[in-house]
């Protein structure tokens, strides 16, 4: 419940573009994959820390899969959830980050090769960079 953010991409392999949403009333993700006729599976989802706020798409891991960073704004951390394959989730690992995460972006920082985590810190007031040592 209370969906806070909504991202598309393909997080089963497929090349369709599936949805993934921040929910931030209920405390989880939800993924809805692509059927071929334009539809979408039922919403299943995974739990994060308190307040999911924003969501981005990225293969943190390097094994060439979407997987799903959150921004858990209640939990003041940013959460990542592996794709283990075929558009279905790890139970999320979670990083400490300023107060009150609001939004996340995967990039290339340190110039590695591997996306980092950049999370905009609403109640700190600053920025914080989560480097990617997988």
């Amino acid at each position: 419940t209370g969906p806070s953010c909504v991202v598309a991409a393909d997080v089963n392999g497929d090349s369709k573009p599936d949805i993934i949403i921040a929910n931030y009333g209920s405390n989880n993700v939800g993924v809805l994959l692509k059927k071929g006729n334009g539809t979408f599976s039922a919403q299943k989802t995974y739990s994060t820390g308190s307040g999911p706020y924003y969501v981005v798409a990225g293969d943190v891991n390097g094994d060439g899969k979407s997987d799903i960073i959150v921004a858990n704004f209640g939990s003041n951390n940013a959460g990542v959830l592996l794709n283990i394959g075929n558009g279905t989730f790890a139970t999320q690992m979670t990083y400490s980050t300023g107060s009150g995460p609001y939004y996340v972006v995967a990039g290339d920082v340190n110039g590695d090769g591997k996306p980092d985590i950049i999370v905009a810190n609403y109640g700190s007031n600053n920025v914080g960079v989560l480097l990617n040592y997988c």
